[in-house]
């Protein structure tokens, strides 16, 4: 099968959540044999900024933990439709498009006969309903949302008629336990964004870390001057942009980490945990998370991760791991096994499958007879 997929970026991970879940389905997808051609825009965001902070040589050095991916780049000002579009099967439009592309490549389905999906990983349904609005979705055959209750939204108000939930999930073979001596107690990994949960980082995050006196590193960007001054007087290093492929090796270093979800899927999006709690638990390290309905059952409370209502809670939990081996262990087995159960992109292209075959691919198309062996 040709899939062409059209996301904001393959190459850069710099303020980008959506990449390490895009890397492992991609490559997932070519180990079972298909031909997948992803195209971001030239100068985009998220790219732009890693080489403008670290350099070309550090933005391609992705490709050494993904040797067999492959990114296309295209003009946003005059998109190459027609190469783009030529020979595809499906087609999968992520939600960080403009709306002009988004119905550019609707328009384009009945000439070149592909099956269209729209990609959705973003609060925006609920926060940005406006934004949502301006896309165009009169060609598409359905949407791929990473939830639930996005799933329910999108029916309500008729965006698009056939909605299939599709959680992220973990590159397995990358995310997992790593040896290495420890560096630290407590490491946390998240951008600071946009105020979003500015709050629940200084209660669950910065004031347990201080009160406890912890050893504890942050990784992130566009952490303010405000946030960096609080880092600094809890006692907390800031190591900056941490490229997501190297996460492994960094949970490795540090005892615990936390979770602390962004205002809006707390608020309204119970049942999405993001990315975070599928690498943390993929790589087995104890965690703690913030306030967070699992509507959805993706894990187990109190086996898989901890949890803490607020703050003080935060600091008996986080002693709780630190002071016992047996819990943190359990901890750290659980989740990697819920993950390897239940959450893998391997289990994400197996429920890809099972759309293909509602969308109305042959068998033939759905599972190549010769699987492609690539370098992992």
């Amino acid at each position: 099968m040709k899939i062409v997929m059209f996301y904001h970026s393959l190459a850069s991970d710099w303020n980008h959540g959506n990449a390490h879940f895009l890397r492992g389905t991609v490559k997932e997808l070519l180990k079972r044999g298909h031909d997948v051609q992803v195209y971001e825009p030239e100068g985009g965001w998220s790219l732009e900024n890693l080489i403008k902070d670290h350099g070309e040589t550090k933005a391609a050095e992705y490709k050494k933990y993904y040797p067999m991916l492959k990114t296309h780049f295209y003009d946003v000002a005059n998109p190459d439709y027609d190469t783009m579009l030529s020979g595809a099967d499906l087609v999968i439009v992520h939600e960080w498009n403009e709306p002009e592309l988004v119905a550019a490549v609707g328009k384009k389905k009945e000439h070149y006969g592909y099956k269209l999906l729209f990609h959705d990983t973003h609060h925006r349904a609920v926060s940005e309903v406006e934004s949502m609005n301006r896309y165009d979705f009169t060609h598409y055959d359905g949407a791929l949302v990473f939830g639930e209750v996005i799933k329910h939204i999108y029916k309500d108000k008729g965006w698009i008629d056939s909605v299939w939930t599709w959680h992220e999930a973990a590159d397995a073979e990358l995310f997992k336990p790593m040896d290495s001596e420890k560096e630290g107690d407590l490491v946390w990994i998240g951008n600071w964004g946009d105020n979003e949960r500015t709050e629940e980082l200084m209660e669950f995050l910065i004031k347990p870390v201080k009160e406890l006196g912890l050893k504890a590193k942050v990784y992130g960007v566009r952490y303010p001057d405000e946030a960096l001054q609080a880092l600094q007087d809890a006692g907390i290093a800031y190591g900056g942009w941490l490229p997501n492929y190297k996460v492994p090796e960094i949970f490795a270093k540090y005892r615990v980490t936390v979770h602390v979800p962004r205002g809006p899927y707390v608020k309204w999006l119970p049942g999405i945990p993001t990315i975070r709690p599928f690498e943390a638990m993929a790589c087995g390290i104890p965690l703690i998370s913030s306030p967070w309905q699992d509507a959805e059952n993706l894990f187990t409370p109190d086996a898989d991760y901890l949890t803490a209502s607020n703050g003080e809670e935060m600091k008996l939990q986080l002693q709780r791991v630190l002071n016992d081996e047996s819990i943190a262990q359990m901890l750290a087995e659980n989740g990697r096994n819920s993950i390897l159960e239940k959450h893998t992109c391997a289990h994400r292209v197996d429920e890809l499958e099972t759309i293909f075959k509602q969308l109305g691919f042959k068998e033939s198309l759905i599972h190549p007879k010769q699987h492609k062996t690539i370098q992992a």
